[in-house]
């Protein structure tokens, strides 16, 4: 039997929650299984452009993106995997906010200001993304 835990019961206890990534929505920042991040409960009036959030879709699932534009309390999110952009989301349905991150076995604070400038630069890029895949799928085929 699978052992399943709250998360947002969790969060809401101000935890700081430590999980495995799944999905390849967030790579090439983040792989599943073998990257993870921590997340502690969404302060919605700080939250802004750029920031990583656990959020709940509408009789959904959990879901972690970054945050590409806000406007009030309604937010915009996109995965660093894709282009295009789900919302408007209700600020109710932010759950969580990425605080660090595990890659290749090594800590790292969303405020290490290497992360900061490349998430900034790729956010900035999401229109491109599909042009900047299929390339870098096509130099992947050359080389094998």
């Amino acid at each position: 039997m699978e052992n399943r835990v709250d998360i947002e019961k969790l969060l809401e206890e101000q935890n700081i929650v430590c999980t495995k990534v799944r999905g390849y929505s967030m790579y090439p920042f983040l792989l599943p299984g073998r990257d993870e991040v921590y997340v502690e409960k969404a302060k919605i009036e700080e939250l802004k452009r750029g920031d990583v959030v656990l959020y709940r879709r509408e009789h959904g699932i959990l879901v972690l993106h970054r945050i590409w534009k806000r406007k009030g309390m309604a937010f915009y999110l996109v995965g660093d995997n894709q282009s295009e952009v789900e919302g408007p989301l209700d600020a109710q349905q932010m759950k969580g906010k990425m605080i660090a991150f595990t890659k290749n076995g090594k800590k790292s604070s969303v405020e290490n200001i290497s992360y900061r400038m490349i998430s900034r630069i790729w956010l900035f890029l999401r229109p491109f993304r599909p042009m900047i895949s299929k390339v870098i799928h096509r130099v992947k085929e050359l080389k094998a």
